[in-house]
């Protein structure tokens, strides 16, 4: 019997315990991920706009670019449940449809639709504005609607709390329950106390989102897990190494630098890694015989 990705993840989030889930923005990032053991990832908006686009988390990249590079995350992952970043839905209630049953097409366990007047921006940064309740909570009606022909699991996200404060936030979280979501996300909650109300108010698994330099506190896995979460994302990691081994490697480059080459894996390991081994391996199988 085929296991499907959405069914993975639900067979995850099913286990009594917190999954940490790195975030990827391609095919490499997304294999790496795989090959390090994780049990699932989250295709990050922020990363794919500054890996792709070298741009900002404005809401600048578009539904096609964000969907051809979730085929390639996708791809890469294998079996490990991968969650897109779906950010508004981009448009109204049948644009959020489309981009739920597009993102299950591309392989995608999860899809997450958020509540941001569009153009959305990061939700860790300044300058963001909510649409009205019931707006939101039609679009996850919506989003649910369309899971019952899409084998896709829907998070809802708020980002009511840097707007309209906690309260407003947590009656939003509780929309999305009603509605159907299959996973709750309180953006950037600002102290402990608010994570511990907010999952102690969710009856549905919820998501923190760790982002170092950002409005919430980062806590430890185990500490996330006391406080009630099933999945903590940390969406930038991977990047923030990749700019910083660049930049250092760059550095290192220039005629005249006295800054040692940093730390890099051989040729031969880099094969490794995207697959020229098992592409040779295969390859055998259909070269013509003289």
């Amino acid at each position: 019997m085929l296991v499907t990705p959405a069914q993975r993840l639900r067979e995850l989030l099913a286990q009594p315990n917190v999954e940490i889930m790195p975030g990827c923005y391609d095919g490499l990032s997304a294999k790496l991920v795989a090959n390090a053991g994780y049990k699932v990832m989250f295709m990050s908006g922020f990363a794919v706009s500054a890996a792709r686009l070298g741009l900002p988390d404005t809401g600048l990249i578009s539904f096609t670019e964000m969907l051809d590079s979730l085929r390639n995350c996708c791809s890469a992952a294998g079996k490990v449940p991968l969650i897109g970043d779906g950010d508004t839905g981009y448009g109204n209630a049948l644009n959020v449809q489309r981009t739920v049953v597009e993102y299950a097409r591309a392989g995608a366990a999860g899809v997450m639709i958020e509540d941001q007047v569009s153009p959305k921006k990061c939700g860790h940064t300044r300058g963001k504005q909510v649409i009205s309740r019931e707006e939101a909570r039609m679009k996850i009606r919506a989003a649910v609607d369309a899971r019952a022909d899409a084998d896709i699991l829907i998070m809802a996200r708020t980002d009511a709390r840097a707007v309209h404060g906690f309260d407003e936030a947590l009656a939003r979280c509780r929309d999305f329950e009603a509605e159907g979501a299959d996973i709750i996300f309180f953006e950037a909650p600002e102290t402990e106390d608010e994570m511990r109300r907010f999952c102690g108010a969710m009856t549905k698994p919820c998501m923190a989102n760790m982002v170092p330099g950002g409005k919430s506190p980062i806590l430890p896995p185990a500490q996330l897990q006391d406080v009630g979460y099933k999945l903590a994302l940390y969406p930038v990691m991977l990047l923030s190494s990749a700019v910083t081994a660049m930049q250092n490697t760059l550095a290192a480059l220039r005629p005249g630098s006295t800054i040692a080459q940093p730390p890099a894996i051989s040729f031969t390991d880099l094969q490794g890694v995207v697959g020229f081994p098992d592409y040779w391996s295969r390859e055998t199988r259909y070269q013509a015989k003289d």
